[in-house]
């Protein structure tokens, strides 16, 4: 999952990245409202966005409303250290999907962004299942067939976006930027190689090639899924 993180603190910032990199989220940082705002604007593949009201350049409340004009629907997390319930009330008016006031706890952050992504996916329950492949993204425990699955942790990154939304198309730059998002140098081959080591450990046809566009998590016969 890629999460984009608009945070001008840069400590908090820092501790916030740290956090999440045990859940295998890929958490893309931006520290003001304008950039964040462009980012959110131009097709980035963003999973999710946690987003500071207090932002540089532009505020983080004027970043929520252009983004849900400009008819975007990425879950977003609003952080904040205004806790003034007409403050809450208009975040969420303007279209935040959930709240969080400074300080929180990071456990707390991350069940609040573990419970938005489930909704934003039409989940009721975390565990995610494929022809017999189980993934928890809480425990990130995989299962094939009822046998334990080691997976790296950019493999671990791929199969969850793919089986959170099975029948979509990934473009190779697309799959590269929820992975590594924007700060590390990628081989070329990077995203094939590793779509061949899930199709070994899982299976052959887990993951189906779309010839000239990308990848692809075909949607399971009910009786497969």
């Amino acid at each position: 999952m890629r999460i984009l993180l608009v945070e001008d603190d840069p400590s908090l910032a820092s501790g916030i990245r740290l956090a999440l990199k045990p859940e295998h989220y890929t958490v893309d940082h931006l520290s003001d409202g304008a950039t964040a705002l462009n980012a959110l604007t131009e097709g980035e593949p963003f999973d999710a966005v946690i987003l500071d009201l207090g932002l540089p350049r532009l505020d983080g409340m004027e970043v929520l409303n252009a983004v849900r004009r400009h008819g975007s629907h990425v879950p977003i997390l609003v952080l904040t250290a205004r806790d003034a319930v007409d403050n809450r009330i208009a975040g969420l008016d303007a279209g935040a999907d959930d709240y969080l006031i400074k300080p929180f706890e990071v456990a707390e952050l991350k069940a609040r962004l573990r419970a938005l992504l489930r909704r934003s996916q039409g989940q009721t329950s975390s565990l995610l299942t494929y022809r017999g492949i189980t993934l928890d993204p809480h425990t990130l425990h995989v299962g094939y067939q009822g046998a334990s699955v080691t997976l790296s942790r950019r493999e671990l990154t791929l199969l969850q976006e793919f089986m959170s939304h099975p029948g979509r198309v990934f473009t190779r730059d697309t799959l590269t930027r929820l992975v590594y998002g924007w700060e590390e140098d990628v081989e070329s081959n990077a995203i094939e190689v590793h779509i061949h080591h899930l199709r070994r450990k899982l299976f052959s046809d887990a993951i189906r090639t779309v010839r000239g566009i990308g990848y692809v998590m075909d949607k399971p016969a009910k009786d497969e899924a």
